[in-house]
């Protein structure tokens, strides 16, 4: 009897996977708007909710997305929402498999050199960063919300997939029916849903660490990190306090009274700018 060939099979062994395509394309979109919901995300990609949930099932399963609950207006009193983030699987399969090169050669530069070299290193990596962000925020003028949007605009084209949102209570009641009273509590929050170098980071916390600082210099506040991908955050997270502004001179250079960032980071190893990312998350 004569078997007759499987083209049919062939085909498909050869042929691209149209739901692996399709795939990559929520990742993508759950790496640009998570936690973000699956009703979210089938009306941002304009699928039916069975098709969103089987493609989500499946990046669950491979262990690229993650879910968290989230209490929101919408999910009603304990009904906590399911919404996607990508886990540390995912976040290296959009890009954090750079070199383990890398890290090994750092190490070496702290074995022989003292973790000072590591952290100059960082610092003249991230002095770039700056110099190219700076004419982009000030172009923002002097309002801060506005200066923090066009941060993350400038990551978002580096590839660290920058966004903001203000929180917090904009305004305060007069009492005894009196004017009401200036904001309190407002902030903005600059996410980064992608880091290209946190492998990097996770091992040295220097690379976190000098980031905040620029981004600090930048918006001329001081500022906090809430959380990082590299400490296992499913975004890097930067509390920006609006209705105050703090100067926060460069590297090196003396502020009025006379003294570096260095001698006030000597000073008060606590400053918000200079804290340990990973101090900062678990205080």
């Amino acid at each position: 009897m004569t078997v007759p060939y499987p083209t049919d099979r062939t085909a498909q062994i050869v042929s691209p996977d149209p739901d692996e395509r399709t795939r990559d394309r929520v990742l993508s979109a759950v790496l640009e708007r998570g936690p973000v919901s699956a009703a979210e995300l089938g009306d941002g990609l304009g699928f039916t909710p069975a098709a969103m949930r089987r493609h989500l099932d499946a990046l669950a399963q491979d262990g690229l997305i993650e879910v968290k609950r989230a209490r929101t207006s919408a999910s009603g009193a304990g009904r906590p929402a399911r919404r996607y983030v990508l886990s540390q699987r995912g976040q290296a399969k959009m890009g954090n498999d750079y070199l383990d090169i890398a890290t090994a050669a750092l190490a070496q530069l702290g074995a022989a050199a003292g973790p000072e070299a590591i952290e100059e290193f960082a610092r003249t990596r991230f002095s770039g960063m700056e110099e190219r962000y700076r004419p982009i925020v000030e172009a923002a003028g002097p309002d801060l919300e506005a200066r923090a949007r066009a941060l993350a605009g400038a990551l978002t084209a580096d590839g660290f997939v920058g966004s903001t949102k203000t929180v917090g209570l904009p305004q305060v009641r007069g009492t005894r029916g009196g004017p009401a009273g200036r904001p309190v509590m407002l902030s903005v929050q600059l996410c980064q849903g992608h880091c290209p170098i946190q492998g990097l980071a996770s091992a040295f916390p220097a690379f976190c660490e000098q980031e905040t600082g620029v981004f600090a210099r930048l918006l001329d506040v001081d500022v906090r990190r809430l959380s990082t991908l590299a400490a296992g955050g499913h975004v890097c997270t930067t509390h920006i306090p609006l209705g105050r502004t703090t100067a926060v001179p460069a590297p090196g250079a003396p502020d009025a009274a006379g003294s570096t960032a260095v001698d006030r980071a000597a000073a008060s190893p606590s400053s918000p700018a200079t804290l340990s990312i990973h101090q900062q998350e678990r205080s």
